[in-house]
C-alpha cells in the first residue's frame, strides 16, 4: 500500500528523476512552453511554480537576488535560461499570487497511447 506516500516514480531511480525534472524545467522558461506526457507536466509543475516564486522574491524589494539565483541555478541547467528567468519570466508575474502555468491535455500519443499534455506558462497575470 501506498498510503501517505508523496509523488511519481515514473519509471526512474531518484537521480534520473531528478535530471528528467531538470531538464523538463530548464525547457518550460526556455520555450515557455512543452509537450510531454501528463504524468510528468503534473509531477514538475509545483518545481517551476515553486522557482518562479523564488525569482519573483529576489527581484522584489528587500529580497536577496543573489540567493536567488543561485537557487535557481541549482535547478536550471543553462545560465542563460536563468538570466531569462529573472529578466522577463518573473516580471510578467510580479502582481500574480500563483498559478503561473497551465496544464491542457491533449489527447493520447500515437507509438504507446500515453496521455499527452502541453505545460505553458500563462500569457496574461490575473488581474
Amino acid at each position: 500500500m501506498r498510503h501517505r506516500v508523496a509523488g511519481r516514480k515514473l519509471g526512474r531511480n531518484c537521480a534520473q528523476r531528478k535530471a528528467l525534472w531538470r531538464g523538463l524545467i530548464t525547457e518550460l522558461f526556455r520555450h515557455d512552453r512543452i509537450n510531454t506526457t501528463e504524468a510528468k507536466a503534473l509531477s514538475m509543475r509545483a518545481d517551476a511554480e515553486h522557482l518562479i516564486t523564488v525569482a519573483k522574491r529576489g527581484l522584489s524589494e528587500g529580497g536577496n537576488p543573489v540567493h536567488a539565483r543561485r537557487i535557481a541555478a541549482r535547478v536550471i541547467t543553462d545560465p542563460e535560461v536563468t538570466k531569462r528567468l529573472f529578466t522577463e519570466v518573473a516580471p510578467r508575474f510580479a502582481q500574480t499570487p500563483g498559478g503561473y502555468t497551465r496544464l491542457v491535455k491533449i489527447g493520447q500519443r500515437h507509438g504507446d497511447g500515453a496521455e499527452m499534455a502541453v505545460l505553458e506558462l500563462v500569457e496574461k497575470a490575473k488581474e
